[in-house]
C-alpha cells in the first residue's frame, strides 16, 4: 500500500514543481489591447517604438542674406516641403521653437532609421540649400505612434500656413 501510495505522490509533486517554476520564470502579460496590423502598419517593434532621426534645426551662415520677397519664396519652399515630406510618410513631426538664444528655430522627427537618409531629405529643403539653416542630427528611438500624428493633424488644423 505504501509503495502505491508513493507512486503516485510523487509524479503529483514532481508536476506542481515544474508548474511552480514554470509560473516563475513566464514573461510579463501581454498587451491585451495589443492591435497586429496597426503595429505593423506603423512600423512598431515588440515594444511598439521604432528607429527615428530627430533633427534640431539651427540658425544658419547666411540666414542674414536673404530679404523681403527672396526669403518669402525661400521659406514658402520650405512650407512646401515640410508638407511633402510629412504627405510621403518621411517627417512624423516638424514645428518651430520660441525664441532663444540657443540659435534652435525648429525640429524635425524623421520616420527614417539613417542619419544618412535624413540628410538626404534635408538637401531637399530650399532653407538648406540657401544656408539659412542648418541641422544637427541624432538617431532617436521613440513610440511609433507618431506616424499617426499627421493624419491627426490634418483633421484639426484650420488655417495653413
Amino acid at each position: 500500500m505504501k509503495l502505491l501510495k508513493c507512486i503516485f505522490t510523487i509524479p503529483f509533486i514532481l508536476v506542481n514543481v515544474v508548474l511552480s517554476v514554470s509560473a516563475q520564470t513566464t514573461e510579463k502579460p501581454t498587451n491585451l489591447n495589443f492591435d497586429a496590423e496597426l503595429a505593423k502598419k506603423l512600423g512598431a517593434d515588440e515594444y511598439g517604438m521604432k528607429n527615428y532621426v530627430f533633427v534640431i534645426l539651427k540658425t544658419g551662415p547666411k540666414d542674414a542674406d536673404f530679404k523681403g520677397k527672396e526669403r518669402d519664396a525661400i521659406f514658402g519652399g520650405h512650407m512646401a516641403n515640410i508638407q511633402r515630406l510629412a504627405n510621403d510618410g518621411k517627417l512624423a513631426v516638424a514645428g518651430p521653437f520660441g525664441k532663444n538664444d540657443k540659435g534652435f528655430r525648429g525640429l524635425f522627427i524623421f520616420n527614417v532609421a539613417t542619419i544618412e537618409e535624413a540628410q538626404k531629405l534635408v538637401e531637399t529643403d530650399p532653407a538648406f540649400k540657401a544656408g539659412i539653416l542648418i541641422a544637427d542630427m541624432t538617431p532617436w528611438y521613440g513610440t511609433a505612434a507618431l506616424m499617426q500624428v499627421n493624419e491627426t493633424h490634418k483633421k484639426i488644423f484650420a488655417k495653413s500656413f
